[in-house]
Order: C-alpha cells, then structure tokens, then sequence
C-alpha cells in the first residue's frame, strides 16, 4: 500500500474525533483524523504525526493524520490500512497461510454477520476478517 505525498508535523491537540490541530512548518492546521478511536495514548499533546496531503481541492481539510510516533515506534492510525494492506497481500499471493486464491469478494454477508473478506482457493472456501490495533500501553 502506497501513500501520495506525506509530511510530518506536531499535534498541538486532538479538537474532536474527527478533527486535530497540529503544527505543520510553523502553522497551525486543522487536520483530518482517519480513525474514529480515543486514540487518548497515541494522540498527546506534542507527539510527532504524519499526515498525508489531500489530492481533493474541495476537501474542509488538506490533510488527514495517517501515523503518530510513540517512542521509537511509527503507529499506523489509518482504520483504512488494515484491510487495504490485506487486500494486496492476497491479491498478490503474498499471505503464506493462503496462497493464491481462485476467487476473492470484499465485504460479504453470511447469515446475520458481515465478513470483511470471503475467498475460495480450489475446493478451500472461508471468510478473513481483518483487525488493526491502536491500543497502546508502554
């Protein structure tokens, strides 16, 4: 999974779920938040964030917030990533545990559930569903 044009900056603070000031080249900037979660260990005051620049011009924001440093680590916050990233690691024969598939459909219904992923490899069929995690604690 690729990124267009991405910068950094710092988080002066998180205004909402959806919306956080951070400080890009000196200037202050309302940024889009692409993960709806707390975030509250990850999204601190002064952190080190990456932002990917936006291609929509009609966009309220030119940016939305994709990654934070915590430590030593850069955290992926992007709730989008996840399934993404999977989504190519199959396509690409990539995920060992699979291999190449015959047939794979993006979110699929089953009974009263919602899979993510439902693939069929030969006589093989079953369902992926894909997590990302944001929780940190030390």
């Amino acid at each position: 999974m690729q990124y267009g044009t991405v910068i950094t900056g710092v988080l002066h603070r998180k205004v909402n779920r959806f919306i956080a000031e951070v400080i890009i080249d000196g200037v202050m900037e309302h940024v889009h938040i692409k993960n709806t979660s707390r975030l509250k260990e990850l999204l601190v005051p002064g952190a080190e964030v990456v932002m990917e620049l936006s291609t929509n011009p009609n966009r309220k924001t030119k940016f939305s917030l994709i990654a934070v440093w915590k430590y030593s680590r850069l955290v992926n916050i992007d709730s989008q990533a996840p399934n993404r990233i999977v989504l190519e690691a199959i396509r690409k024969g990539r995920m060992k545990e699979l291999g190449k598939v015959d047939v794979l459909k993006r979110e699929v219904s089953y009974g009263a559930s919602r899979f993510d992923f439902y693939y069929e490899k030969g006589s093989e069929k079953g369902f992926i569903e894909v997590k990302g995690v944001t929780l940190e604690e030390r």
